[in-house]
């Protein structure tokens, strides 16, 4: 069985033995890691292929510089995707450089979680949370982490 994974440097779309996913594998286009242990910053260029050529769950966390818990929540989510990776993939829009997918996502609240499968939103959250609750939350929405 394969999973189809988008590149976080280029956006290809890679096709990986999904019982491999862990083992470093690289993109056939840019020859980059497909799982880095980082987030990955959305933009209107990659946003569509994030989201929709990923087999794996998209978790995106939706912030702005200027707001404090924002600015608090970063490193746990850094940490998340150190951890959770290769299982979820850990994205990061930035509401104010990017209004319109802020707008398409009708986010209200920074900071807004909210989590794909398969192109679809499947749960969204507002706060910053712990590392625990994050892994808790995941868990009850049905991401094997």
């Amino acid at each position: 069985m394969t999973s189809n994974i988008c590149c976080p440097k280029c956006s290809a779309t890679n096709k990986v033995p999904t019982a491999r996913l862990g083992d470093g594998a690289k993109c056939g286009k840019c020859k980059q890691r497909l799982f880095q242990g980082a987030t990955t910053a959305l933009t209107s260029k990659n946003y569509q292929s994030m989201i929709n050529r990923n087999d794996i769950p998209v978790l995106i966390d939706c912030w702005a510089t200027w707001c404090g818990p924002c600015q608090q929540f970063a490193p746990v989510f850094e940490q998340a995707a150190e951890q959770f990776e290769p299982n979820l993939r850990l994205a990061k829009l930035d509401t104010e450089a990017e209004q319109t997918i802020a707008g398409q996502l009708q986010i209200r609240s920074i900071p807004t979680l909210i989590l794909f499968k398969q192109g679809k939103e499947i749960a969204r959250i507002s706060g910053a949370l712990p590392l625990g609750q994050l892994k808790q939350w995941l868990t009850q929405q049905g991401v094997n982490l």
